[in-house]
C-alpha cells in the first residue's frame, strides 16, 4: 500500500489499486479492513484464506479471474475488481441454514428485514452462470428481502459487494419465517377463493337446472291441455 489518505468506507486504495478490506467475517459475510481482528457489523472474529486451485473461474461482471478464498468453514470465490462473491448451491445452502439457526438464537436483538428493493433496476445487466456461461435469472431473494441476487439454480448464486452479509442480516432478522408465513396465507387465501368460485358455479348450475325444470313442466302442462281441447 502507499499509504495515502482514503475514506471511511473505502474497500480499495484509489491511488494505487491496493485492497484495504475484504470479506473475511465466517458470521456475517461482511467485509472487514485489514489489520482488524473483529468484523465491524457483527463482532465475529475475522477468518479468511486464500486457496490455490487449477481450475479458473471468470467474474460474471468484470470477466476476470475470481480468487478462492475460504470464509470460516465457506469457499467463496471473489473478485478483487468489484468485490463481488460467486458462492455454490452447496456453500449457500449452509449459509443459509447456520443464519436460520442464529436467529432462534438471536431473537429480536437482529435488525428487521427490509421490503425496499436496493438494486437500480434501471441498469439492470442479466450476467452469465461462471460454471456453465449460461444467463443467470435475477430474482428478489425469499421474494421479500429486498436484495436482487443472480442465481444460476444448479451452479450457484452471484452476489454483488455486501450482498451476501445483507441477506444473512435478513435471514437471522427471521425473514425466512416471514416469507413462509407470507407464502402460507397466500396459497390459503387462493384456496379459499377457489372454494367461493366453484360454491358459486355449483348454485349457478343448480338454479339453472331448477329453471329448466319448471319450464319443462309448464310446457308438457300446456301441451296436455291443448290435447284435451282436440279431444
Amino acid at each position: 500500500m502507499c499509504g495515502a489518505a482514503a475514506e471511511t468506507e473505502a474497500t480499495q486504495c484509489r491511488y494505487c489499486g491496493a485492497r484495504l478490506a475484504t470479506v473475511a467475517c465466517p458470521s456475517c459475510f461482511g467485509m472487514i479492513f485489514k489489520g482488524t481482528k473483529f468484523c465491524p457489523h457483527c463482532g465475529a472474529r475475522g477468518a479468511r484464506a486464500e486457496e490455490a486451485e487449477a481450475k479458473e473461474q471468470r467474474c460474471p461482471r468484470c470477466r476476470v479471474e475470481m480468487k478462492l478464498i475460504t470464509v470460516g468453514s465457506s469457499s467463496l470465490r471473489e473478485c478483487d475488481q468489484c468485490e463481488g462473491l460467486w458462492v455454490d448451491v452447496e456453500s449457500f445452502n449452509d449459509i443459509c441454514a447456520s443464519s436460520e439457526q442464529q436467529s432462534a438464537v438471536l431473537g429480536a436483538a437482529s435488525p428487521a428485514p427490509s421490503n425496499e428493493l436496493k438494486n437500480d433496476e434501471s441498469r439492470v445487466r442479466y450476467v452469465p452462470c461462471p460454471e456453465c456461461g449460461q444467463l443467470m435469472n435475477r430474482i428478489n431473494f425469499a421474494r421479500c428481502s429486498g436484495v436482487i441476487v443472480d442465481v444460476c439454480k444448479g451452479h450457484g448464486t452471484w452476489f454483488d459487494r455486501d450482498e451476501l452479509r445483507q441477506i444473512v442480516e435478513f435471514i437471522r432478522a427471521g425473514g425466512l419465517d416471514a416469507s413462509r408465513a407470507r407464502e402460507l396465507a397466500k396459497i390459503e387465501e387462493e384456496r379459499r377463493q377457489l372454494q367461493q368460485e366453484q360454491l358459486s358455479s355449483s348454485m349457478n348450475q343448480n338454479s339453472l337446472g331448477g329453471g329448466l325444470d319448471a319450464y319443462s313442466r309448464a310446457g308438457a302442462l300446456h301441451a296436455a291441455r291443448g290435447l284435451l281441447k282436440f279431444l
